[in-house]
Order: structure tokens, then C-alpha cells, then sequence
């Protein structure tokens, strides 16, 4: 919906996109634990340049429309993402959470299919989900989740109900830490409903800029860590009258959401990330 002007753009800045974009520029010596269980030495700056070959199912690197396009996230711009990064692990209790296992970039899928820009961190006790917003650097919300609580993983494609004129394409991941409970009917018809007993994701729409950020925003290395992680809290923290062990699924992953015209509406506008929207940015 904001092509207006794009085409002038990508002609008169065509020597500027025909070169990789520049996304992050770190310190030198990073202290994160970034992508699936990488430790504190082994954890590289995310880089600028875009793969030649994609992986995971894509079959080319970004075009320069493509380019053009997914500079307006903050999340790329030099430095972002690692100061980010920084802010969300000093959050971390280590009384309570334990260490950092690894960290994501990916978005939430809600009930109401609106996808939310967040950072999601896997300690030794925790899943940590955070809103944050990256044109202010703050971390505007917590999410925790004790592992010993996670049930169930699940991972597939998206399906919606019958007759409903909603789709989304490619794969999810849902974590599922209260199997007893289901949604009550308030909160399905609420779309600011924060009471579900689990929390879906997806990939992250900048994950093919670089090889970098396809390790930071790939949902199969998060689903293969939690389930690592939930499973020896299982062992080492069991909870009384609750069945231990944490059941992986490939199936579909189902959204019970019919018209959705407030989704649609703001995911093609990327209203769920701090994106730069002409003269502002939010």
C-alpha cells in the first residue's frame, strides 16, 4: 500500500541498491548469545552483506525492490540490532532465568493474525518474549514463561477456519504451556486478549537481507532449542500433578480468525514494526 514513488526511487537509487545494504555495525567483540545456542565467543556481528544463494526455502537473494523496501525497518539500521540485543539480556534475572541459551528475531502471530515485531529469548528456566521498540531502544514489555510450564511445541502452515477470507503463507511455530485451559469466549473475540495459554511465531520479514539474520530469525533452531531447554527443566523442576515432558507436533497451525480486516489492513502497512513511514517513524 506505500508503493507510491517507489519505482523513481528504485531508478534514481539503482547504483545505491545494486550494492548490499548495509544493516548493522556492532562492537567488535559481541556479548550476546546470538541464533540457536551460539556462546558469547562464538557469537558473530550480524553483517551487511546478502547472501548470493538463500537458504531455507528461498530460492534467491533480495532483489533490489526488495532491498529498497526492508530498509525502512529500523531493525537495520547500523548498530540497531546489537544494541537491542544488549538491552533485552540485561533484563535477565539470572536468579530466575538462569543463562542465556539463545536469542531470536521474529514476529508474533496473535489470534487476530497481527504480526508484532519481537525479541525472544531462551534461558535455562525462561522463554522471554519482548516487545521493543527499536527507534527508541526501550523494552516496552516482558513477557516470561517458565519452561516447566511448556507442553507442547508445534510447527506447520497456517490454516484459518472454513469460510474465512483470511490466508497467510509460510511455516509457525506455536508454544503451547497450558494444555488444560482453553481460550475463554471473551478473550477469542477480544483482539487485545493477552490471557492465551500459548504464543505463536513466524519468520521475521527482513530474515533473508543477510546469512546473519537468517540464523537470527530461523524458527526451526528456536523450536529444536525450547524443546532442548523445557526438556531438562522438566527433569530438574518438575511440577507436582502436571504430566512432565514437552510433546513436539508437526501440524497445522490453526487461527480462528474470520474477516480480520484490522490485520490485513496492518500487516500490509508492517504496523507491527518500527518501520520509517515517510517523514515518521514507528
Amino acid at each position: 500500500m506505500e508503493e507510491v514513488g517507489l519505482q523513481d526511487a528504485v531508478v534514481s537509487g539503482k547504483e545505491q541498491l545494486d550494492q548490499p545494504s548495509s544493516t548493522f555495525e556492532g562492537p567488535e567483540e559481541t556479548q550476546t548469545a546470538v541464533g540457536s545456542g551460539h556462546t558469547e565467543e562464538q557469537a558473530a556481528e550480524v553483517g551487511p552483506a546478502a547472501p548470493s544463494s538463500i537458504q531455507n526455502g528461498a530460492s534467491s537473494a533480495p532483489t533490489p525492490v526488495d532491498q529498497f523496501r526492508s530498509r525502512r525497518f529500523f531493525v537495520l539500521r547500523p548498530g540497531t540490532l546489537n544494541q537491542a540485543i544488549k538491552d533485552v539480556e540485561a533484563l535477565v534475572d539470572k536468579e530466575v532465568d538462569g543463562n542465556i541459551q539463545g536469542t531470536w528475531l521474529m514476529a508474533e502471530v496473535d489470534h487476530w493474525n497481527n504480526e508484532k515485531e519481537r525479541l525472544v529469548l531462551i534461558t535455562d528456566n525462561t522463554l522471554l518474549i519482548n516487545k521493543y521498540d527499536f527507534v527508541l531502544f526501550r523494552c516496552e514489555q516482558i513477557q516470561r514463561v517458565p519452561l516447566n510450564l511448556v507442553d507442547r511445541i508445534c510447527h506447520g502452515t497456517f490454516s484459518f477456519p472454513k469460510h474465512s477470507i483470511l490466508q497467510r503463507d509460510g511455516d509457525g511455530v506455536r508454544v503451547h504451556w497450558d494444555r488444560l485451559r482453553e481460550p475463554s469466549f471473551t478473550s477469542r473475540w477480544n483482539p487485545f486478549a493477552t490471557d492465551y495459554p500459548f504464543i505463536t511465531f513466524t519468520y521475521h520479514p527482513v530474515r533473508n537481507m543477510s546469512e546473519e539474520l537468517m540464523s537470527l530469525c530461523d524458527i526451526n533452531s528456536f523450536r529444536e532449542k525450547l524443546k532442548e531447554a523445557a526438556q531438562k527443566v522438566h527433569i530438574m523442576k518438575p511440577v507436582p500433578g502436571k504430566a512432565n515432558g514437552v510433546l513436539l507436533l508437526n501440524q497445522e497451525i490453526h487461527i480462528d480468525a474470520y474477516v480480520g480486516l484490522m490485520s490485513f489492513l496492518g500487516n500490509q502497512n508492517k504496523l507491527g514494526y518500527c518501520m520509517a513511514r515517510g517523514n515518521v517513524g514507528y
